[in-house]
């Protein structure tokens, strides 16, 4: 008898890393149960998905009750919690959705893996540790956040759903794994979500002036969306986790001004440069420590910074081309701080 597919629940499957998660799987066999609100997602992320065998989406919000064409279902075996806006003007336009998205959107999905007795795995980011004083940042880091600020509806907020994740597994109601995504980049971003990669590239392609803020010393260090779900998955599969977060991100460390320099040529900009002031709160330094990542799992990045911006590059400048579903204008107040 032919086995059936493990089904995957994917919450915050139409974003950026989502769909690529959503391919991923359906690649490998999975039955993919796509859940989004569509706040933050692009719809053509879909497209390609649609019409797949074994893929369906469903259009629901986990702050609200989960609806029952998931509930109801007995079969689910994996859950991915990749619902959450990710960029700071994203997640800073309704702070309080934000906040409610990783608390009681996390534990809806949490009820629904201890009933489902499916592996549950939570997308937290780097942005636990705050603007650190500990560098490169170790699982151990405990973090320097600042609670009260702009960007703490996220922070915070993930901090909190790493919390009930990990009660949840220490009482024994949920496989839990958290994994503490850094910088990713690559197709499928939102040209104008405010991550510094798709900044850079958008601005440079269209010919409008880049911005910089601060004076570009700050660093951060990029991962390719493709070794990202990589991680994920591996770290979804992997049996007798530990009941410990995982860095998942590129551990080479380049400055904004390092980045400039590859994303000029790459698109051989003849953009002026403009520099503004930091946003509060800006991390200083960003950089995973993925020993944890390498040993449990022989996980490492493959794609260099290099191939990845050659491949994002075309990816927008052929979105820049047709106009794109819900391309807007490229420059304003964006904030050029890469969240995940």
């Amino acid at each position: 008898m032919k086995q059936s597919a493990i089904v995957a629940l994917v919450a915050g499957g139409a974003g950026f890393i989502g769909s690529h998660l959503c391919r991923a799987l359906l690649d490998r066999g999975f039955e993919v149960i796509c859940l989004d609100n569509l706040q933050t997602a692009r719809q053509i992320n879909l497209v390609s998905l649609e019409g797949a065998r074994g893929f369906s989406f469903i259009h629901a919000d986990i702050v609200d009750p989960l609806p029952d064409s998931v509930t109801r279902r007995r079969d689910i075996g994996r859950i991915y919690n990749l619902a959450c806006a990710a960029s700071p003007p994203q997640y800073q336009a309704d702070p309080e959705h934000t906040m409610l998205t990783s608390v009681v959107g996390t534990d809806r999905l949490l009820r629904l893996a201890e009933q489902t007795r499916a592996r549950f795995l939570l997308t937290s980011t780097s942005e636990v540790y705050g603007d650190p004083e500990a560098h490169p940042q170790r699982e151990e880091y405990r973090g320097w956040v600042n609670c009260t600020g702009p960007r703490a509806c996220y922070d915070e907020g993930k901090r909190a759903a790493e919390a009930i994740a990990f009660d949840f597994g220490r009482l024994g109601r949920a496989d839990v794994r958290v994994a503490r995504i850094f910088n990713t980049y690559g197709p499928n971003m939102h040209p104008d979500d405010g991550r510094v990669i798709s900044n850079l590239l958008c601005q440079a392609l269209s010919g409008e002036d880049i911005t910089i803020y601060g004076d570009g010393s700050q660093t951060r260090s990029f991962c390719f969306v493709s070794d990202m779900v990589d991680g994920l998955m591996q770290l979804m599969e992997a049996d007798g986790i530990e009941l410990a977060p995982v860095n998942l991100g590129n551990p080479e460390e380049f400055t904004i001004l390092q980045l400039l320099e590859r994303v000029v040529a790459q698109t051989r900009s003849t953009s002026r440069v403009s520099y503004k002031s930091l946003p509060i709160d800006d991390p200083r330094r960003r950089r995973p420590d993925i020993g944890r990542a390498r040993d449990l799992l022989g996980w490492t990045p493959r794609v260099s910074l290099e191939e990845g911006l050659r491949i994002t590059c075309d990816f927008f400048a052929t979105e820049l081309r047709s106009g794109g579903d819900d391309i807007r204008r490229l420059g304003g107040d964006n904030r050029q701080i890469a969240a995940e």
